[in-house]
């Protein structure tokens, strides 16, 4: 149900010896509430010379509406949001918070309580009482309908910086560009960036979005979050448990495999992170058994069947040309011990050396690599390197 905050009650019904006494201290009753502000809010002494005006100001246009609401409602005809704060209400939220706009209003009624039912003659003191708790009631309302529809606004523009990240991220714009976007979201981390991406949820709203980042927040200095067609994006700055916070947010993905990966610098520097995060969820399918989430160095082969060049790179300079340069017959010997069904037996007939010989060879590959040959998916790595380093 919303609330139309730009509407007033029907007035409380008050003399006209009430509503004449009302006009002639209206000055009176605003230098009453400055003084009560100084007195009870601490921090209305600290602002500046301006600011304190403009919220005088205000008070002062609130004790004018509450005259005008009790001598003809039916005549307004200005929205009561503008009619206390002008033209630019934004100047108030700019001045103070929610929290402080509340007090102040808070304030302004004690004032207005205190000293205007004594100036009334008898039999309107409890009405006006009541006229001013019913008129401040909807000023406090209006107020915070102003605070919350700015803060709406905000969300939806800080969600449209975090978009244009995510997608300046994952184009490899200059270094430059990424690190500015990455600023105007209030990115800190100058270290560690970590790409997450998966399916998106069926209700991937600003809610989900805003609870899912509070989750990243537990174990990262920064996060943000992004969703693009059917896939949802994670970029993580300054994580400190990765294996941790990925079990935290696996279950607010979708359906299908969830990829990551790790750079070791800025976010600015983590284009080629991204892209190979996301080529491995494009091939991830290709893997059926691959764990879940699973590295995107993991994929390495799906990824390079896929068309990847990050992969394929990696694949020939990684592996096939650390074989070369290694020398004793390492890749003759993975290229045997593949073909040869992973038997070392065989591979030694192959070869014509001793079992040992070629245990020892596929340890020294391992050593070189990083990849166990004597490992089924670790093998079919070294064999798809093999094979585009031939290529």
């Amino acid at each position: 149900m919303s609330v139309d905050s730009g509407k007033l009650p029907p007035a409380v019904k008050v003399s006209d010896e009430a509503l004449k006494v009302l006009q002639r201290n209206s000055g009176a009753l605003t230098t009453t509430v400055g003084q009560h502000l100084e007195e009870r809010l601490t921090w209305y002494k600290q602002l500046g010379t301006e600011e304190r005006a403009s919220l005088r100001l205000i008070s002062q246009r609130g004790i004018q509406g509450l005259i005008n609401w009790l001598q003809d409602p039916a005549s307004r005809n200005l929205p009561l949001v503008n009619e206390l704060l002008g033209p630019a209400p934004t100047d108030l939220m700019r001045t103070i918070s929610l929290q402080r706009a509340l007090q102040l209003i808070r304030t302004i009624v004690e004032a207005v309580e205190q000293r205007l039912p004594g100036l009334m003659p008898a039999d309107d003191r409890q009405l006006m009482r009541e006229a001013v708790l019913r008129y401040s009631r909807e000023v406090a309302f209006a107020i915070a309908d102003v605070y919350a529809r700015a803060a709406e606004s905000r969300g939806a523009w800080d969600s449209r910086l975090e978009a244009l990240l995510v997608d300046a991220v994952l184009r490899a714009e200059p270094t430059e560009q990424i690190a500015s976007r990455a600023a105007a979201v209030g990115w800190q981390s100058q270290d560690r960036t970590v790409v997450v991406i998966g399916g998106a949820p069926d209700q991937a709203d600003s809610v989900f979005m805003s609870h899912l980042r509070r989750q990243c927040i537990r174990f990262a200095t920064d996060a943000v979050v992004g969703v693009q067609g059917d896939r949802l994006i994670l970029l993580l700055g300054g994580v400190t448990d990765l294996a941790e916070g990925l079990d935290r947010v696996m279950p607010h993905f979708g359906a299908g495999q969830l990829v990551y990966g790790s750079h070791d610098g800025p976010i600015a520097q983590s284009s080629r992170c991204a892209q190979s995060v996301f080529a491995g969820f494009s091939a991830a399918d290709a893997w059926p058994r691959a764990p879940r989430p699973v590295a995107a160095e993991d994929l390495l082969p799906e990824r390079a069947l896929a068309g990847d060049q990050h992969a394929k790179h990696f694949l020939v300079t990684g592996i096939y040309a650390l074989l070369e340069q290694a020398g004793h017959s390492l890749l003759e010997t993975v290229e045997s011990y593949v073909n040869a069904g992973h038997s070392l037996e065989a591979t030694a007939r192959e070869l014509f050396v001793h079992t040992n010989t070629v245990r020892y060879r596929l340890k020294r590959v391992t050593e070189v690599t990083g990849w166990d040959p004597m490992e089924p998916r670790d093998a079919y790595v070294l064999q798809t390197a093999l094979a585009l380093g031939r290529l």
